[in-house]
C-alpha cells in the first residue's frame, strides 16, 4: 500500500510525528486538504510540500519564473478561467493542454476546463503565488474583469459607440457598476503593489496605453487589448472617485481621492487632460503617512553634518535645486520634520501639498482666487512663524518677499529649478534680485538628483570599464569591479529597487559671498566651492557606485544634464 502524504513527510523528516498528529486534528475540524493544513499551521513551506506531492503523484513541479509561455497558448485559455480556477496554461501539444496548478487533487477544475476548452488537460504543480504572478504577467491587470464586462457586448465598434453615447445618469450608473469599480480597483492595487508613484492612462487612435512610473522610470503595464472598449467607463469611474465633472471632456480637471489598501491609506492626485483622441489621465499615488528621516536621504556623513549645522541657524534661506522629480520636496519635508518641535511654529506654502505633516500649518496655492506664493507669504508673517517653506521661487516678487522674510529673522526653505547649486545664484540674479540681498540672506544651496538603488536580491559583481564612462571625477581611485542587478521578480527584472539621492551642498561662506557680489559666473563660484571642500554631485554619485549602492549607468543618466 502506498504511503499517505503525512507519512511521506514524516519519513523525509520534513515534519515530526507530533506535528502530523496536530495537523490531522486540525484537518478533522476544517475538512480542508491536509496539505493546506500543513501550510496554514506553518509546519512546512508550500514549495517543499508541492515537490513531495509531485513525486507522490508522478507530476512535474515547475518554476514559472523560469518558464517562457507562448502567446498562442495564452489565447487558448480565457483570463476568466485562469483566474477562477487559479491555473496557468503552459504548453499546448496537439490536443493536450498542460496547465500549472497548486492543487493536484482538484479534478473538478480539470473536468470543467476540458468541457469548456475542448482539450485534454494535463496538470503540473507550481507555487500558488507564482501562478498568480504569471496570470498577471501574461494576461494583464484586470483581464478577467474586462472579459466579464464585455461578455454581453463583444468588442467592436457598436459596443464602443454604445459606451460613448451614455447619458449622464447612465455614465454614473456605469461608473458605479461592480465590474468597472473592480477593474479600477485592480489597476490601483497592482500599481501600489508594484511600488508605482504614478499611473498613466494614454489614449491614442484605436489604442490604449497603461503605464506605471516605478523608481522614476515609466514601464508599460500588461493589459488586455479589450480594455480600450471600456475606457470611457474607466475614466468616468476615476472622475467619480476624484469628485470631478464626468460630463466635461473639453478642459483639464484636477481632483483627489483617498483609498485604503490593506492597513495603509493612500491619497490619489488625479489629473485629466483632453487630447486629440480622448482624455488622458495621470494618477499620483501618495501614502498618507510618511516618516521622513535624515538617514534615509542618502547624504554622506560629512554633508549631513554640514546640513545639520545650517539647520540650527535661527534665520536665513536654504534653497534646494534640481529638475522636477529630483526629490526636492522630500528633502524639504525631511528638514521640516527635523525642526518640527513644540517650540517652533512652521507654515508652508505649496503647490500642491504633497504630504500632510502633523503640527505644521500647510497652505495650498490657488491661482483661481489669487492665492499665490507671494500673496500667501505676506499674510503668514502675521501668524508669527519661526520656520517657513515656500514650495518654489519662480519669479521676482516671490523671490523678493522670500528674501525679505529671511532678513526679518525667519528660517526659510524653498526650491529653484537649476542644474547645479552654483546655478542658484545666477537664477536669482536673473530674476532681478540684488547680489547684496542674496549674500545677506541665503545660507546654502543644495543640488540633488535621484538614482535607482541596485536590487539587493539580485546584486552581482560586474566588470567595470572606465574607458566607457565620460563623467568620472579626476583623481578618484577606480576599482576593477562594480555591482549591478541581474534582474529578479523582487525588482520586476529591472535590477533596481528603490531610490536614493546624490547631492552637492554649496554653503555661502565669505569667499563665495565676495564672488556673488562681483557677479562672477556660476562655474567660477562652483570651482571656489569645490576648493573650499564642496563635493560635486557627480562625485557623490560615483562614490555610491563604488560603494555598491547604484550603477555607473544611473549616475551618468541623471548627471549628464548637469555637466
Amino acid at each position: 500500500m502506498p504511503l499517505r502524504l503525512g507519512e511521506i513527510l514524516v519519513e523525509k523528516q520534513l515534519i515530526t510525528g507530533e506535528q502530523l498528529e496536530q495537523a490531522i486534528r486540525e484537518h478533522q475540524k476544517t475538512k480542508e486538504f491536509l496539505g493546506q493544513t500543513f501550510i496554514r499551521l506553518g509546519l512546512i513551506s508550500e514549495e517543499k510540500l508541492l515537490k513531495v506531492l509531485a513525486e507522490q503523484q508522478g507530476m512535474a513541479f515547475l518554476n514559472l519564473k523560469e518558464i517562457w509561455i507562448d502567446e498562442e497558448v495564452i489565447k487558448k485559455v480565457p483570463a476568466k478561467f485562469a483566474w477562477h480556477y487559479k491555473i496557468m496554461p503552459i504548453v499546448l501539444n496537439g490536443n493536450v493542454l498542460t496547465v500549472a496548478t497548486s492543487n493536484p487533487f482538484d479534478m473538478w477544475s480539470v473536468d470543467d476546463l476540458e468541457t469548456n476548452l475542448g482539450y485534454r488537460v494535463e496538470t503540473a504543480l507550481a507555487l500558488s503565488c507564482d501562478i498568480i504572478g504569471a496570470i498577471q504577467k501574461y494576461y494583464g491587470v484586470g483581464a478577467d474583469t474586462i472579459e466579464r464586462i464585455l461578455a454581453e457586448a463583444p468588442p467592436g465598434g457598436a459596443a464602443e459607440q454604445a459606451v460613448a453615447k451614455e447619458k449622464i445618469e447612465d455614465l454614473e450608473k456605469a461608473s458605479d457598476d461592480t465590474s468597472v469599480v473592480r477593474l479600477v480597483n485592480q489597476i490601483l492595487q497592482q500599481a501600489i503593489q508594484d511600488r508605482a508613484t504614478d499611473i498613466h492612462f494614454e489614449h491614442f487612435r484605436g489604442d490604449l496605453l497603461l503605464r506605471y512610473r516605478i523608481d522614476g522610470i515609466l514601464y508599460d503595464a500588461q493589459v488586455s487589448e479589450n480594455m480600450r472598449y471600456l475606457y470611457p467607463a474607466i475614466i468616468s469611474r476615476i472622475k467619480v472617485m476624484a469628485s470631478l465633472d464626468i460630463v466635461e471632456r473639453r478642459i483639464p480637471q484636477d481632483g483627489r481621492a483617498k483609498v485604503n489598501v490593506g492597513d495603509k491609506e493612500y491619497e490619489l492626485r488625479v489629473s485629466v487632460l483632453p487630447t486629440l483622441y480622448g482624455e488622458n489621465v495621470v494618477i499620483r499615488i501618495l501614502p498618507m503617512l510618511m516618516l521622513f528621516s535624515m538617514a534615509d536621504l542618502g547624504m554622506e556623513d560629512k554633508d549631513l553634518q554640514v546640513l545639520q549645522r545650517v539647520l540650527q541657524k535661527p534665520h536665513g534661506i536654504i534653497f534646494v535645486t534640481g529638475p522636477t522629480g529630483s526629490g526636492k520636496t522630500t528633502t524639504l519635508y525631511t528638514c521640516l520634520s527635523q525642526l518640527n518641535t513644540r517650540e517652533r511654529k512652521i507654515i508652508t506654502i505649496e503647490d500642491p501639498v504633497e504630504y500632510e505633516l502633523r503640527g505644521v500649518s500647510q497652505i495650498q496655492v490657488n491661482p483661481k482666487i489669487n492665492l499665490t506664493f507671494a500673496g500667501a507669504l505676506r499674510s503668514i508673517l502675521r501668524h508669527d512663524p519661526d520656520v517657513i517653506m515656500v514650495g518654489e521661487v519662480r519669479d521676482f516678487e516671490t523671490a523678493s518677499i522670500t528674501i525679505q522674510t529671511a532678513l526679518t529673522g525667519h528660517l526659510v526653505f524653498s526650491t529653484l529649478h537649476t542644474n547645479d547649486s552654483a546655478g542658484g545664484v545666477t537664477r536669482l540674479i536673473d530674476m532681478g534680485i540684488d547680489p547684496f540681498l542674496i549674500t545677506s540672506s541665503v545660507e546654502m544651496f543644495i543640488a540633488q538628483r535621484l538614482v535607482r538603488r541596485i536590487c539587493p536580491e539580485c546584486k552581482k559583481e560586474s566588470k567595470f570599464d572606465a574607458s566607457e564612462i565620460t563623467t568620472l571625477p579626476q583623481g578618484m581611485d577606480i576599482p576593477r569591479a562594480v555591482f549591478r542587478g541581474k534582474g529578479c521578480p523582487a525588482c520586476n527584472h529591472t535590477g533596481y529597487r528603490g531610490r536614493t539621492g546624490i547631492y552637492e551642498l554649496l554653503v555661502v561662506t565669505e569667499p563665495v559671498r565676495r564672488m556673488v557680489l562681483r557677479k562672477d559666473p556660476s562655474d567660477l563660484i562652483e570651482a571656489k566651492a569645490i576648493e573650499l571642500g564642496m563635493k560635486p554631485m557627480h562625485e557623490d554619485g560615483w562614490e555610491k557606485v563604488f560603494a555598491g549602492i547604484t550603477t555607473p549607468e544611473e549616475v551618468q543618466r541623471v548627471t549628464q544634464a548637469a555637466e
